[in-house]
């Protein structure tokens, strides 16, 4: 018969172990599973416009592109000079009551050719950044979003109207309508061939965002590609082009003034604009520059504005950047 093994009996017996268990009122359900989530609002532009408003460039951004909008749009509200009422009697003349920048070689007030040439250079520099951002989008979103030959098209009209310098490009074409120059036409010249930049910045980010879940999840609920693409796609994929759009502006106010004063610009006769007073203020620069600083100073602060304002923009809306700081 097979042996039994009997098992000694344990010498040590365990104590008994008492679980205590805290009462329930004591202790309630909501304070232990509840999972806290803060009421505060959280976004990508909301945590971008938090950002920046902690920054001091952005208010000094905010405040120089503000009085130069307000300069464009109301100019008479800060001087009451005719810009074109000019008299060889003055010309250099020295600033005095009512003319505080004095007289540039034809007679003509500095302070009000300045503030009236204000929102020409921003008229030119709004419709190129019009013209480009919306060419760019265009062409970069079908490109980025759909692929295949017509990404390929697309991609290469880009690199060749990429390859063309746009100030060189819009000097031959100012120069073939020399008869019909105006802000829109050198809009045209500048933004038209402009455009490539923002087109590969907004190509990349479609092709970042189209492989998201959300994309997947609106395509298999039967959304089209096109629908698709407005309603997900585009609007999470418009932050690289808003600054790119940004910086854009302070180069198309240079462009038309670099066009302007290599005279194949706006006409002096006709429109008043800094590049203008630049290329008319050089002849006597030797004998009086003021003249030739004015517009200048004018041209690089707006600028400066408008390039301060989109490396805020950028920062606070690439996180790594703000993690940084």
């Amino acid at each position: 018969m097979p042996e039994k093994h009997i098992s000694a009996p344990n010498r040590y017996p365990r104590p008994p172990i008492e679980h205590v268990v805290a009462p329930v009122s004591e202790t309630p359900v909501a304070a232990v599973d509840t999972v806290k989530v803060s009421e505060r609002k959280s976004g990508l532009w909301i945590d971008a416009w938090r950002d920046m408003r902690r920054r001091v460039m952005f208010w000094v951004a905010s405040a120089i592109i503000l009085v130069v909008i307000l300069v464009s749009l109301f100019p008479t509200l800060f001087t009451s000079v005719n810009p074109r009422s000019c008299a060889l009697s003055h010309s250099n003349g020295p600033a005095e009551a009512g003319h505080p920048l004095g007289f540039d070689v034809q007679g003509c007030d500095i302070y009000s050719r300045v503030i009236h040439g204000t929102s020409t250079s921003v008229s030119v520099g709004i419709y190129v950044i019009i013209i480009t951002f919306v060419i760019g989008t265009i062409m970069g979103a079908l490109a980025g979003y759909y692929g295949g030959a017509l990404d390929a098209v697309l991609s290469r009209v880009g690199d060749i109207f990429f390859s063309i310098p746009y100030i060189l490009a819009a000097i031959v074409v100012m120069s073939v309508l020399r008869e019909h120059r105006n802000p829109i036409v050198i809009a045209l010249a500048i933004g038209g061939f402009a455009w490539p930049i923002t087109m590969r910045v907004v190509r990349s980010e479609i092709l970042r965002v189209k492989n998201s879940d959300f994309v997947m999840a609106s395509r298999s609920l039967g959304v089209s590609k096109f629908m698709t693409l407005m309603r997900h796609v585009l609007p999470n994929s418009l932050a690289p082009a808003i600054v790119v759009t940004t910086l854009s502006l302070s180069s198309a106010i240079v462009a038309e003034a670099t066009l302007s004063f290599l005279g194949v610009g706006l006409p002096q006769g006709e429109f008043i604009s800094w590049g203008n007073d630049i290329s008319a203020a050089q002849r006597s620069l030797r004998t009086d520059p003021m003249p030739l600083l004015y517009p200048s100073l004018a041209l690089t602060i707006t600028v400066l504005g408008f390039i301060l304002l989109g490396e805020v923009v950028r920062d606070a809306l690439d996180p790594k950047a703000r993690a940084l700081r």
